[in-house]
């Protein structure tokens, strides 16, 4: 749907709209790997596994004795991550991954941020990992699982981008679909009743204060045009186990596959 037509008919038919956008947040578009990825795919041991009404696909790629779990973003999947996942087994690691609910290879079907980050406190219980990299809203999912799992304990946690405030969030999707504020309001109220809980609280920023993690960095290009670099700037600033680099010429999603930054992180964990 067009966003001047979304615009016109946000004012005409609000209760439709507020449905419309809804479904933006809640039923992630899978995209097409590329074949690069996909041979990183097929080279791991996959398992489903149930939760709740999903099938989850989880990948292992079997290295050596140390363990990490990577974690995709909204709309992402593990394959996203095949050139890092080459050289951390190059690098002596076991490998982790899925592919969350509604997303990549794991069943379909209307899923939200609560149910990804249920499941991401899962999967590092069940691997029993203390390494954790990250990607975009991965980095919501993450934390808020390691702010609602206190036990948790992590050595060491790269975020590659995060978001900040789940209300921008909110903003963004407003914009990108044409939205009008009496739209997104009612779109917000849907969220909160559903969740029973004030979507202001659900800021990054927050979730770091508590979490136990010993060392993280987040690295973040200056240029990114879906996650402005101010928003992993706030998170470092209330983060004091964070490190913060500034990159330059990636974006949001090149930052996975650019060899400088993979060399980082892999200089970041040694």
């Amino acid at each position: 749907m067009k966003k001047t037509v979304v615009k016109t008919l946000s004012t005409l038919f609000p209760k439709v709209i507020t449905s419309f956008a809804y479904k933006q947040l809640t039923n992630p578009q899978v995209h097409k790997l590329r074949e690069n990825e996909v041979a990183t795919l097929n080279k791991a041991e996959r398992e489903m596994f149930k939760f709740k009404d999903f099938d989850i696909q989880l990948y292992t790629w079997k290295g050596g004795d140390k363990k990490i779990l990577l974690i995709h973003g909204w709309e992402g999947q593990a394959g996203n991550f095949s050139d890092l996942i080459e050289q951390l087994l190059v690098n002596g690691y076991t490998v982790y991954s899925f592919d969350g609910p509604s997303h990549g290879f794991s069943s379909k079907g209307k899923t939200s941020l609560f149910e990804f980050t249920e499941l991401v406190g899962i999967l590092i219980r069940k691997f029993q990992v203390r390494e954790l990299i990250s990607h975009s809203f991965g980095g919501v999912a993450t934390t808020y699982a390691l702010y609602t799992n206190s036990d948790l304990e992590i050595d060491k946690y790269v975020l590659l981008t995060t978001p900040d405030k789940f209300t921008e969030r909110i903003n963004d999707v407003s914009e990108m679909v044409g939205i009008n504020n009496n739209v997104k309001n009612k779109l917000i109220k849907r969220l909160e009743n559903e969740i029973n809980m004030d979507i202001t609280n659900l800021n990054v920023s927050e979730f770091v204060k508590s979490i136990n993690v010993k060392k993280s960095i987040i690295i973040h290009d200056k240029n990114d045009r879906v996650i402005p670099i101010a928003r992993s700037i706030n998170v470092h600033n209330n983060w004091k186990a964070s490190e913060f680099k500034e990159i330059n010429g990636t974006g949001h999603f090149k930052i996975l596959k650019t060899k400088e930054v993979i060399d980082s992180v892999i200089s970041y964990l040694a």
